[in-house]
């Protein structure tokens, strides 16, 4: 991956918007929809995401125009994790 991350940018700047999934007993409820709670850019979703308790953050996801190959349309917590590892390098 080291190549990878070399040769790809990463637009921070870019719209986004953090969703959480509606929770019960702190499970997601795969029959409910996910709802917008913040929107701006993906580095500000990315701290927002990053702010909520590490208990709570399979309950969130960040929805962002997709920038293959590291970023995708709809972010998992483990993808957003990996993302703000990158960006303290960055």
């Amino acid at each position: 991956m080291g190549d990878l991350v070399a040769d790809s940018k990463v637009d921070f700047g870019a719209l986004a918007a953090l969703h959480k999934w509606p929770s019960l007993a702190n499970q997601r409820q795969p029959d409910r929809e996910a709802y917008q709670i913040s929107e701006g850019t993906l580095d500000e979703c990315i701290s927002a995401f990053m702010a909520k308790p590490a208990a709570t953050r399979h309950l969130y996801e960040i929805h962002t125009v997709a920038q293959p190959p590291l970023v995708t349309d709809i972010l998992s917590p483990e993808h957003v994790i990996e993302l703000a590892r990158l960006r303290e390098f960055l």
